[in-house]
């Protein structure tokens, strides 16, 4: 893979490559001296403050994961390495609260009132990382960032400003703050950004971060779709804007909306206290445990309400036999979500987490709490959240051990092998697992130890 642009430590310097240093969050990944030879012995004292880690794998040829050797390898390694087929801790001196995976790049963001409180790394082409200037010409952006790098916000007050959660699309980004709203940032083309489309725009080394305007209240939750954008706000409404071809934002038509809208149907009147998305189709979650979905259904998501292959509007879906919802997460073929007992239910099409011999289904399937370790010696051991990639699945259980399953494209399962896992599988990771993002081929899970 030929990379145009490339930010990168003089240490992995090669010939072709434009590269320079750039300090970036990884300062306990600098060697330390050490004195005297005498052995240590680290003890967890009562009230040691647990330590939080960052672990990423698979497909790393873009970048996603933060991992410059893993691309161009250092003295130590003579060929880069494609997939990282297991987690690999992700060094950082900040606190990680939230990621997010997007197709090819990755965004980390830390609850800090620092000035640097987002990093972006991966694919930049779109701009979907900021502005990632290169050493040789401040005009030009790096279409590749290699390692973590900062994202400067456009913040009025940098350093009272939180950065709450981060969403990434096929190819822009969302940021939510605590003080400041809603920042957007790459392609624009269908409105995903909340901003006017401009014809024949040139996203590629953009500087644009849009604070998004328009909401009732203020926003507590954002999610990206393929090229849509889900927001939710105190009030429990929902607004959406960018590509509606599917009817994925919800607003009636199939049209594109560059601005966000709140989205009625059947959720008119109804508080909403989770969305979802990943692809083309889009779920609530309402504060009574009800379900609401719109956008596609050509895998049968929606197929509770609708034989069309497209609902351009929320219909409440009667699921029978589920429970009170807590939780919904919604690939591009594929839907789960999670009930109060901490039970999983799935359903669409794809690897579902029964087997093989089930490969599509229009009614939710239970996956067997067994099958997360809950068992007579661990009677309460319940899932208490889950995530969706494009094609596979993952459950954080409350004892935060990690659950993956569904396609292993380029090694995104992090279980050790390429093959598929028809089942769910744990994820061997370090800590306890707090929460967990999926995209298209890699995965960034956060994690927490006493050690």
């Amino acid at each position: 893979m030929a990379f145009p642009y490339v930010r990168l430590c003089p240490r992995h310097m090669r010939a072709g490559l434009q590269v320079c240093w750039y300090a970036t969050l990884s300062k306990a990944s600098r060697p330390q001296e050490k004195s005297g030879s005498d052995p240590v012995f680290q003890y967890v004292g009562q009230h040691k403050k647990p330590t939080h880690k960052v672990f990423v794998w698979g497909f790393s040829f873009t970048g996603a994961l933060g991992i410059p050797t893993f691309v161009v390898p250092d003295s130590g390694r003579k060929k880069p390495r494609k997939y990282q087929l297991t987690p690999y801790r992700l060094e950082t001196a900040e606190q990680i609260s939230s990621a997010a995976c997007g197709y090819g790049f990755t965004l980390i963001a830390s609850p800090s009132k620092d000035v640097t409180k987002l990093w972006g790394m991966g694919l930049n082409k779109n701009s979907q990382l900021g502005f990632q200037r290169t050493q040789h010409d401040r005009h030009k952006s790096y279409d590749y960032v290699l390692e973590p790098s900062p994202v400067a916000l456009p913040l009025v007050e940098p350093l009272q400003t939180r950065v709450v959660q981060v969403a990434c699309g096929r190819a822009h980004s969302l940021v939510l703050t605590d003080r400041e709203g809603v920042f957007s940032m790459g392609n624009n083309a269908y409105g995903q950004c909340g901003r006017r489309i401009v014809e024949d725009e040139v996203y590629s080394g953009s500087h644009i971060i849009h604070k998004i305007e328009g909401f009732s209240s203020r926003v507590i939750q954002v999610a990206c779709g393929q090229d849509h954008s889900l927001f939710l706000t105190e009030t429990g409404k929902v607004f959406a804007c960018g590509w509606g071809a599917d009817g994925q934002t919800g607003l009636g038509h199939h049209n594109i909306s560059s601005s966000p809208v709140e989205v009625g149907g059947d959720l008119a009147g109804v508080e909403v206290q989770q969305i979802s998305t990943y692809g083309d189709c889009s779920l609530a979650v309402s504060k009574d445990g009800q379900l609401y979905g719109w956008g596609n259904s050509e895998y049968r998501q929606l197929a509770f309400v609708t034989q069309a292959t497209q609902m351009n509007s929320p219909r409440h879906l009667p699921l029978k036999g589920c429970g009170k919802v807590v939780q919904a997460a919604c690939g591009g073929t594929q839907v789960a979500i999670l009930n109060d007992k901490g039970e999983v239910f799935v359903w669409g099409y794809g690897i579902l987490g029964k087997g093989p011999k089930l490969s599509e289904s229009s009614t939710p399937e239970m996956i067997p709490p067994t099958l997360f370790g809950r068992s007579e010696f661990n009677p309460s051991g319940v899932v208490s959240r889950i995530r969706c990639g494009l094609s596979h699945f993952a459950a954080v259980t409350d004892r935060g051990e990690l659950f993956v399953w569904g396609k292993n494209v380029r090694g995104c399962l992090g279980i050790g092998k390429k093959d598929d896992q028809y089942f769910p599988w744990r994820v061997t990771v370090p800590g306890q697992v707090v929460d967990v993002a999926c995209g298209v081929d890699h995965m960034v899970a956060l994690a927490k130890s006493l050690l």
